[in-house]
């Protein structure tokens, strides 16, 4: 589809599928017009993309986990109880897939309100209260998972020049140090996002648990428009 736009003695030859003709002005012209639809339409796809991977990112990790575990647990009783024969590397991979599986559930739980707590004291206050009583709880975990960065960090530089490697696999052993590191990093972002919904309770006087999805929301507006 094609069209041909004048206005102010301004020409200019459009072509994009089923999109109106958009008539230059000043110094913008139709061709500046397409490439800026054509990156904002990139920048929404990304930012999309971005906002699933902060929404679904540690149930998705967890259920490979999951799945993986399973799945190994089961070749290995198989392999046990019907050829007679006991893999080597079966428990140690499992080991180590349930100790990703345990630091990657600290992120979940923090994103998701999940802990063991006793609330009956909490629940007397107001929203407003509740939601002072939810930043100063914040506020110290976020210091002290922040206290813990630097010492997960050391921790991996040690194992990585040290050379360990697992007996059974051989696998460098700094593959599963790494774990503390990316989820003491990962409960710093989840506690920063929970901060910012108690300190919208505070101001709004609202009780919200989570954080309406965002998703949803920018899909309800894409259809809109």
């Amino acid at each position: 589809y094609s069209c041909l736009c004048v206005q102010n003695n301004v020409s200019c030859l459009c072509a994009q599928n089923n999109v109106s003709c958009f008539c230059a002005r000043n110094v913008i012209s139709c061709t500046t017009y397409l490439i800026y639809s054509q990156n904002w339409e990139v920048r929404l796809k990304v930012k999309k993309i971005l906002l699933y991977v902060d929404e679904y990112l540690d149930e998705f990790v967890m259920t490979i986990l999951l799945i993986l575990m399973a799945v190994i647990m089961g070749i290995q009783v198989l392999s046990r109880y019907a050829f007679g024969m006991s893999l080597s590397w079966s428990e140690e991979v499992t080991r180590y897939l349930f100790i990703w599986s345990a630091f990657i559930s600290v992120s979940f739980c923090t994103k998701k309100f999940l802990a063991i707590k006793i609330d009956q004291f909490v629940k007397i206050f107001s929203k407003r209260g509740r939601a002072i009583i939810g930043l100063i709880n914040l506020t110290i975990q976020f210091a002290f998972f922040v206290y813990l960065v630097p010492y997960a960090w050391r921790y991996l530089m040690t194992t990585i020049e040290s050379g360990q490697v697992s007996p059974a696999c051989g696998i460098p052993m700094y593959y599963i140090q790494s774990a503390p590191l990316i989820c003491f990093s990962l409960c710093v972002i989840r506690i920063v996002e929970r901060w910012l919904l108690e300190l919208h309770n505070l101001t709004k006087n609202d009780d919200l648990v989570r954080w309406p999805s965002r998703i949803d929301r920018d899909s309800a507006k894409s259809e809109g428009k």
